[in-house]
């Protein structure tokens, strides 16, 4: 309204002056009308929180580094407080950071920041579908066959469990195979926790050599990469540019090649589909889908398109942020030898050389510690997945309108230093009592927190215990040889997700390491 006012005051003077003095003055008395409207708002009247001034068009770019923006942001935060505005190119995002500042949002108004904001290489991608990047009644049929169907499949119970155990045996004789030479546990790490995930959905487990599960593995974890890049971020501001860039080029090429590899695989469980041996997640959904064909009910969320997405979004989220945290916690092990050696002894007191079962984890409160601060330190989602404002919201003191693009930064969580005693230091104590045992810690969110957390926390939880614990019973990790510990770096990789550095580890057999000590 105040816009068009003042439009209509331009158009006034310039139809009635004649001269460039007269012009001057017609823009000062805009430039009152204007000041006198937004100055003459009352104190505290739609107040956005701080930030720098953006630069047209461009925003705030000048002042980010997209190759490491989760630090960018976490450097504005300390002039402009943890809650705080940035301009990404033209588009405004509130920036939330700190424990404290990300609980209050995520879990005391979930609702009113339950939103997933869909920047364009998502919308590309997903087109509205899957449990992922979608919103609306769409997303909540899907969130909520999914984690029924999930459970139905014994996520994170004991069905799961025989799962995992099975492929920790696949996992540690690929591992064995090396006879202790060093090797790049990226692909075979990946190979392994994406079979858990294969297992749950198609109702069956793949070859570690087999070419199109390794097309899909890899496939999906360049993808990762790529996303997380800066290329991508610069797409996300201005999406016109998509045609020109050849990152972006790639990376929808590779989402159709996987897309057609997944829809082959549904394509096959069709044919041989049984409603009375449901094999996995996608038999649950086709025959779901069936009942409701069959019953006529019109229009519906179960349709091919949000199953290949649905899909889509479990691998993703189940393949590479766990394969990402155990590779990670290999690392650390052959960086800091003398926590290595803590973990063994507890193992190998607690279990006694039988297979580790989920129960053990009480029994094994070191391990267990590990296995979480390796979560905080790596840190591994740092920037989180974007959400958004279903409504305006009054926010420790701020207003952000409904529609708000929101980043709660996991970085700030995991590293806040009112929070952890040595936020940026590989320290399992953080986790443990006087009495050496576990204690919860509120600002561990490695999966986020509210409407939005994670869907496949229980299972990611027992994934990561079952493979770690596992893998450090039966090997002692160590740098290769000629390098030391403190040579192996801990510098991430930026993309969506923070992978370690390529390095190679070796994975010496404990039972040869203790023939040879006895002998």
């Amino acid at each position: 309204m105040v816009i068009s006012f003042i439009m209509a005051v331009m158009e006034t003077l310039l139809l009635h002056v004649s001269t460039t003095g007269a012009l001057l003055a017609a823009l000062l008395a805009l430039l009152v009308i204007y000041l006198f409207f937004f100055a003459s708002k009352s104190p505290g009247e739609d107040k956005e929180p701080p930030g720098p001034k953006p630069l047209p068009l461009l925003g705030n770019l000048h002042l980010l580094d997209l190759k490491q923006l989760h630090v960018s942001l976490l450097n504005l935060s300390k002039k402009y407080g943890s809650v705080f505005k940035v301009h990404l190119g033209p588009k405004k995002v509130v920036v939330l950071t700190g424990f404290k500042a990300v609980k209050q949002a995520l879990v005391n108004q979930a609702e009113e920041f339950g939103e997933r904001d869909i920047t364009a290489v998502f919308r590309d991608i997903n087109e509205g579908h899957g449990i992922a990047f979608a919103n609306g009644d769409g997303w909540k049929e899907m969130r909520r066959f999914t984690l029924s169907t999930l459970r139905d499949f014994g996520m994170g119970r004991k069905l799961s469990e025989e799962k995992i155990t099975e492929e920790t045996q696949y996992l540690r004789e690929v591992f064995e195979a090396f006879q202790g030479n060093p090797f790049n546990t990226a692909q075979l790490v990946n190979y392994a926790v994406s079979n858990i995930i294969s297992a749950i959905v198609y109702g069956k487990r793949f070859e570690y050599d087999d070419p199109k599960f390794q097309e899909m593995v890899n496939v999906a974890n360049l993808n990762m990469q790529m996303l997380g890049s800066a290329v991508i971020q610069i797409y996300n501001m201005f999406p016109a540019l998509g045609p020109w860039l050849k990152t972006w080029t790639l990376l929808m090429k590779n989402i159709d090649s996987n897309r057609t590899l997944m829809q082959g695989l549904v394509n096959r469980l069709r044919e041989t589909l049984n409603p009375s041996d449901c094999r996995g997640l996608v038999d649950a959904f086709l025959i779901h889908k069936q009942s409701i064909d069959e019953s006529g009910e019109g229009d519906s969320h179960f349709h091919d398109r949000n199953l290949i997405m649905t899909v889509a979004n479990l691998f993703a989220a189940g393949t590479d942020t766990t394969g990402t945290t155990l590779r990670w916690a290999l690392l650390l092990m052959a960086k800091y030898p003398h926590i290595q050696d803590r973990v063994h002894e507890e193992i190998d007191r607690v279990l006694a050389g039988r297979e580790p079962i989920t129960e053990d984890r009480k029994n094994l409160p070191y391990t267990d510690a590990v296995i979480h601060e390796t979560q905080r330190l790596a840190n591994i989602v740092p920037l989180n997945l974007p959400h958004m404002t279903s409504r305006d919201v009054h926010f420790n003191g701020y207003v952000i309108k409904k529609g708000t693009c929101v980043l709660p930064l996991l970085t700030s969580v995991l590293r806040d230093e009112n929070e952890w005693e040595t936020p940026n230091t590989f320290n399992p104590a953080h986790f443990l009592d006087e009495k050496g045992q576990m204690k919860k810690r509120e600002a561990f969110m490695p999966f986020s927190a509210g409407r939005r957390m994670c869907l496949g926390e229980g299972l990611a939880r027992m994934e990561l215990f079952l493979f770690f614990t596992s893998l450090l019973q039966h090997f002692r990790f160590t740098p290769p040889p000629g390098v030391s510990e403190d040579e192996l770096d801990l510098t991430p990789v930026v993309g969506l997700v923070l992978n370690p550095s390529p390095h190679k580890l070796c994975a010496v057999s404990r039972a040869e390491q203790n023939t040879t000590t006895q002998q």
